[in-house]
């Protein structure tokens, strides 16, 4: 277990691993915790092994067991955020290659990171209390006691009581449901996950929800305001599912289901087994949704079959899976299609490099993690500086067939297994071995370990011309509505992301974008979320109010995190947004909540007082 991702069990991670796990879930949504039991079946590595250590984070432990004897147990030291590590000790010894089963009993904390609980208010349907889940990277801690780390990937069976009048599901099988046996007023889900998984993607969802068919193996689920829509919205699911199959080997694991998720959810998908999660911004006629189900459901092969072994090699998931992501999308569409999505996330590369700064080493695409919270980390360069090093290597190898068919044996050599970087590196060198001279010539340092855009020998991607990318500095008046009218909602939102990398635009230039084009009338998230940081760059007061809204009626980091810096780079209105934020923390994720506090400047004497 790497030392990042461990609270304290460093070396127990070299000393026993994790083979399955056995859950009992119990959510009492009036107190907002999970009473929870765990049974571990736990491999000793070495003889003699009488000890081990599991990551926790404000958890409530009542008692722990070993083979159904008591076991004596103790927690140590609080760390900032990899938590407090929870040591057993055994009754008895056992030798390398033997199995414990190891059983917690305890409670989650109301302040849990992994787990968000919403009033009825904060629905769709403004009946039922809400339940998710969002381990990744290192809070399944937070929910249940385990060895925290992406080098660790293990099966699972569940069983999780709910009142009578709430629906679970989870990243598993659905494998039945009775009545709870202890309430009547209460069901017991059931699940089972008999593929090695890792802990960043294991969640549950408790919801009044709805599910309707999309495909053979796939259901969407919702709550009943969105369920039609989302049916629609989806329909593709089994065609890139195929799609993906024929890149890259058959799907593993059994069903394909997506969950649209309330608005407070943090990211674009989650890529949780069996169970895609999905932010409801995707069903606003977004380009970018059959971008996000295809990175998901690429994630089922490049990040959760295939994993990073440590998270300083996340870049290995995420880089792969917006690899295949694109072929899917060159397959279904055209390569001119994957060209543009990969302009676009050029842009969101330099806008990370931007953020950070272009000396930060946390823009390697192999950073050193020691100390650093992996939600500090996060960002668009494992996704696009990880995709650019793969796009440069295909160019270096013969193109996106020859390149497909390493990606492929990549998976299937190290399926079910977790890998890092120099794994990878060797297994690119073993299989392209009549070209290692071509592969020598990569400055694979400039690459992996030095911070900022990617080396000025990689080939960039030139946008198509349209007027409106050279139209910047010309009359706006000469424009017609027409010239927008005619581009598609990606092109639109290349043309703006575009804007974006220039110096800002006049007022008076967007104020006649506005006139003419009438970008405030488009719902489209993304084109909507550039145009208001482009009003707001610009120094247009009107927009002010706009940005905040989209900031806080939605909790996708991709749009909250930069809306709310806009806006508090607009000195005039620097203490509106943080009033605006205060006001509306409670009701964000709690990885949002901490990375906005961040953003604006926002100390713990503010947030604490909430």
């Amino acid at each position: 277990m790497d030392e990042f991702t461990c609270a304290g069990g460093v070396l127990c991670c070299s000393r026993c691993v994790t083979k399955h796990l056995n859950l009992s879930f119990h959510l009492d949504f009036d107190r907002h915790i999970i009473r929870g039991k765990v049974e571990l079946t736990v491999e000793a590595l070495e003889d003699r092994f009488s000890a081990l250590t599991l990551d926790t984070k404000d958890l409530k432990i009542i008692s722990a067991l070993a083979n159904g004897q008591p076991a004596r147990f103790s927690l140590g030291p609080k760390h900032s955020f990899k938590g407090t590590p929870l040591d057993i000790t055994l009754p008895f010894e056992i030798s390398r290659g033997q199995h414990v089963i190891v059983e917690v009993t305890y409670e989650t904390s109301t302040s849990a990171s992994a787990l968000q609980w919403l009033t009825p208010e904060q629905t769709a349907g403004k009946k039922q209390p809400y339940l998710f889940s969002q381990c990744q990277a290192h809070h399944c801690r937070s929910m249940v006691p385990c060895q925290d780390s992406p080098s660790v990937k293990h099966t699972y069976y569940a069983q999780v009581s709910v009142p009578k009048d709430l629906v679970a599901v989870m990243s598993a099988m659905r494998d039945g449901q009775e009545d709870d046996p202890q309430d009547s007023n209460r069901t017991i889900y059931r699940f089972r996950q008999p593929v090695l998984f890792l802990p960043s993607v294991y969640c549950i969802t408790i919801v009044i929800t709805c599910s309707r068919e999309i495909g053979p193996r796939s259901r969407v689920w919702s709550e009943k305001e969105f369920v039609d829509k989302a049916a629609f919205e989806f329909s593709e699911t089994e065609t890139m599912l195929k799609t993906a199959e024929d890149l890259v080997g058959p799907y593993v694991w059994g069903q394909y289901d997506i969950l649209v998720l309330p608005p407070s959810f943090p990211y674009g998908g989650m890529e949780n087994p069996c169970l895609t999660f999905a932010t409801p911004t995707l069903l606003a006629g977004d380009k970018s949704l059959s971008d996000v189900i295809a990175h998901e459901i690429s994630h089922s092969w490049t990040g959760n079959l295939v994993t990073n072994k440590t998270w300083e090699h996340f870049w290995l998931n995420e880089g792969h899976t917006v690899y295949l992501e694109r072929m899917i999308g060159r397959c279904m569409k055209s390569e001119q299609f994957r060209q543009f999505d990969a302009i676009g996330g050029w842009k969101d590369l330099q806008d990370s490099v931007n953020t950070f700064g272009a000396n930060n080493p946390l823009t390697n695409l192999v950073p050193s993690l020691q100390d650093v919270d992996p939600d500090d980390a996060f960002s668009s360069v494992p996704y696009e500086k990880g995709f650019a090093l793969l796009y440069h290597l295909e160019e270096l190898m013969g193109g996106p067939e020859v390149f497909m068919g390493f990606v492929k044996s990549y998976i299937q050599m190290f399926a079910y297994s977790s890998v890092t970087t120099e794994e990878w590196k060797n297994y690119l060198f073993t299989y392209f071995k009549d070209k290692v001279n071509i592969l020598k010539k990569v400055d694979w340092n400039a690459w992996m370990f030095t911070p900022g855009m990617p080396p000025s020998s990689c080939t960039v991607m030139k946008p198509p011309s349209f007027a409106p990318l050279q139209a910047k500095d010309q009359d706006l008046s000469s424009f017609k509505k027409s010239d927008v009218k005619v581009l598609s909602s990606q092109q639109l939102t290349e043309f703006l992301s575009l804007l974006l990398h220039e110096d800002p635009l006049p007022l008076s230039h967007v104020k006649k974008m506005q006139e003419v084009y009438d970008l405030n009338a488009y719902m489209n998230s993304e084109i909507r979320f550039r145009w208001l940081r482009l009003c707001v760059r610009s120094r247009w007061e009107e927009a002010v109010p706009t940005a905040l809204k989209m900031a806080t009626e939605q909790g996708r980091m991709k749009f909250t995190r930069p809306l709310f810096r806009e806006v508090y780079n607009f000195e005039k209105y620097r203490d509106e947004a943080v009033r605006v934020f205060l006001a509306s923390q409670a009701a964000m994720h709690p990885v949002t909540s901490g990375l906005v506090a961040k953003d604006l400047k926002v100390g713990a004497s503010n947030t604490t007082s909430l």
